[in-house]
């Protein structure tokens, strides 16, 4: 796939969350193609530690475990401190665990809601501040597909990703006189390799693909297209709308 160059993307602090591998790492990459100072957060060291090896510095790793606020706080603050105000937040880390409803606790719903939904919205409350004092910016949430297909065994892991297509409309407002740009991406069936080797088995695959209208498999690198131009001057007055990458999934 040809990528396309976005101008106004150079020199551009970015921060993405969860940017370590899959969607992530694919997004991590594309801006620093952009020739952007990318920042990214993880928690997963190793596979962390290796893209930012292989992108030479193109890309900076700090360790962060999202659910811990107090930490990403820190995180923020010393992105702040070292690049100055972010110009593009990417709303990416979640973790689709599969369970059942019989099975889910108190204690499990809090925490699948600190990992897929709650970390949305204080990193864009930590950003928004120096969006703010710089005239604008913009900040891109990753949905999923998969609550619009109601997909089993999901239900906390939808909740939250419905939860962010709501979040998305209703910062975008509150935000918007302040030339900061709110969108979501929603992702279809993407091929990385935690679902190529968790879930999306050849007999899954396949009925993907009867169920797509475009009978090619998205990968990473389709999310990471669509991320950039949401991020970009290009995309000057896109905002509060969600935006689908999913080959016609149904």
């Amino acid at each position: 796939m040809t990528a396309a160059i976005f101008p106004s993307l150079a020199n551009k602090t970015i921060v993405v969350t969860g940017g370590g591998s899959g969607i992530g790492a694919e997004i991590v990459r594309g801006f620093a193609r952009q020739n952007s100072r990318v920042w990214f957060l993880d928690i997963a060291e190793a596979e962390s530690r290796a893209l930012a090896e292989e992108l030479g510095g193109r890309a900076q790793f700090l360790k962060c475990d999202l659910t811990d606020l107090a930490a990403l706080e820190a995180a923020f603050a010393t992105i702040h401190a070292q690049a100055g105000s972010i110009s593009v937040l990417v709303n990416n880390a979640a973790n689709d665990d599969r369970h059942a409803l019989e099975a889910v606790t108190p204690a499990y719903w809090d925490e699948r809601i600190a990992v897929n939904l709650r970390h949305y919205f204080f990193a864009a409350q930590a950003v928004a501040r120096g969006m703010k004092r710089a005239g604008g910016g913009a900040i891109i949430n990753l949905g999923s597909v998969s609550w619009h297909l109601a997909l089993p065994n999901l239900v906390l892991y939808e909740t939250a990703k419905a939860g962010i297509e709501g979040m998305t409309r209703a910062l975008a407002r509150d935000l918007g006189e302040f030339a900061i740009r709110v969108n979501c991406v929603i992702p279809g069936a993407v091929r990385t390799a935690r679902q190529m080797a968790l879930w999306h088995t050849p007999e899954e695959e396949a009925k993907i693909l009867v169920q797509q209208c475009i009978k090619s498999r998205v990968e990473p690198a389709d999310i990471s297209a669509m991320v950039q131009f949401l991020a970009s001057d290009d995309a000057r007055l896109c905002t509060g709308h969600s935006y689908w990458v999913d080959a016609g999934y149904r």
